[in-house]
């Protein structure tokens, strides 16, 4: 296994860590801290999830590098898919919404929980099979 390879893994498994990390760990016990308020939590998952956001946008570019060095199975390169294709639908797509809700939060309007929220939190769990199925697939390679 050549440098860039490993490269590519670690980038993968670096990304997996870092969605593990954030979106499943962090973000939901920010909440539970004594004295967050809703406002705050909002505000600091804002900052949060734009830098995750730029990392990942970097990591899949690091990815994309290493595997077009590379001849890659279909399969691979269908799991790579998967997990930018997830990313840049939350980019794109769904934070843009996420973000007006939130701004509507902070300047104090009451709402629910949105669709964009679970429409999220679904691309992040297709994220994170789609990298563990690529990490697992690249060593195997």
């Amino acid at each position: 296994m050549d440098v860039s390879s490993r490269v590519g893994i670690g980038a993968v498994f670096v990304w997996l860590g870092m969605v593990l990390a954030i979106s499943f760990l962090e973000a939901p016990l920010k909440f539970r801290a004594p004295g967050v308020t809703l406002q705050l939590g909002l505000g600091i998952g804002r900052l949060v999830f734009r830098a995750l956001n730029v990392c990942e946008l970097l990591l899949a570019v690091v990815i994309a590098v290493t595997l077009f060095t590379h001849d890659t199975s279909t399969s691979i390169d269908a799991a790579v898919t998967v997990a930018v294709g997830s990313l840049v639908v939350q980019t794109v797509l769904i934070r843009p919404m996420l973000s007006r809700r939130t701004a509507a939060v902070l300047e104090g309007e009451e709402r629910a929980r949105s669709v964009a929220h679970y429409a999220y939190i679904a691309f992040e769990v297709l994220k994170v099979v789609a990298l563990i199925v690529s990490g697992v697939l690249l060593l195997g390679s």
